[in-house]
């Protein structure tokens, strides 16, 4: 008798140990989401071997991602240092990113003049890469020809990141902000006025402040960067 319950509690033991080895199993692999990643075309499986800055990794086929319809700040400004923000988004997108399997969603326009794909990497929820940099307040939405989906649905997540002042949203209320800036109608990219670009704006909007342009998914001009997000 007593053999026979030593069996069966070692019987119990190893259905339980085989169970906890299955639930551990499952469990990494919903976090890596690698194994049961399932993309539906037009989606397309990849995976990133890294991130070079907050918005464009390397892909392991060897192509450059860059995400569509957003836009970080330069990891090497014009005077050789990182825009505000800018590293934090890289260590972000790292983060999120490195070593790991997404499903690329391409944009209309496939690459962009540098080369690179133009797209989106998306969670094993759906929810995008772009998505949680910008409502981390990591990086901008930015209208680029071809990412129009990209940028209708980014824009309420940068609304939201706005409300919330959050990373480089926290920087809208500085009071240089406080002025009339520059807006683009045909690019939609404002400019500080002080910006030597903003003199050569033909089709102009005025917005009363950062927070307006911003929330109207103006992206400011690469080369007015700084001058929008520097801290007094």
């Amino acid at each position: 008798m007593i053999g026979d319950q030593n069996s069966i509690l070692r019987c119990i033991s190893l259905i339980v140990l085989s169970l906890f080895i299955i639930a551990c199993k499952s469990f990494s692999e919903s976090q890596t989401g690698e194994k049961s990643l399932h993309c539906d075309p037009p989606l397309v499986k990849v995976e990133v071997k890294k991130a070079l800055d907050g918005d464009t990794v390397l892909l392991d086929s060897g192509d450059r991602l860059r995400y569509a319809g957003i836009n970080a700040l330069e990891l090497q400004g014009v005077d050789g240092k990182p825009e505000p923000f800018a590293l934090k988004a890289y260590q972000r997108n790292k983060e999120l990113t490195e070593g790991k399997t997404f499903c690329l969603e391409k944009a209309s326009r496939e690459r962009d003049r540098y080369g690179r794909t133009l797209g989106d990497l998306l969670l094993p929820n759906g929810t995008s890469i772009s998505a949680i940099l910008i409502s981390e307040g990591l990086a901008l939405v930015c209208y680029y020809e071809g990412s129009a989906t990209f940028f209708e649905r980014l824009l309420p997540v940068q609304i939201e990141a706005l409300n919330r002042r959050i990373g480089l949203f926290s920087m809208v209320d500085k009071k240089e902000a406080k002025i009339s800036f520059i807006g683009n109608r045909a690019s939609k990219r404002f400019h500080h006025p002080s910006c030597s670009e903003a003199k050569r704006v033909k089709k102009k909007v005025l917005f009363k402040d950062l927070e307006s342009a911003l929330r109207e998914g103006y992206c400011p001009s690469r080369e007015c960067a700084k001058d929008l997000f520097t801290r007094d």
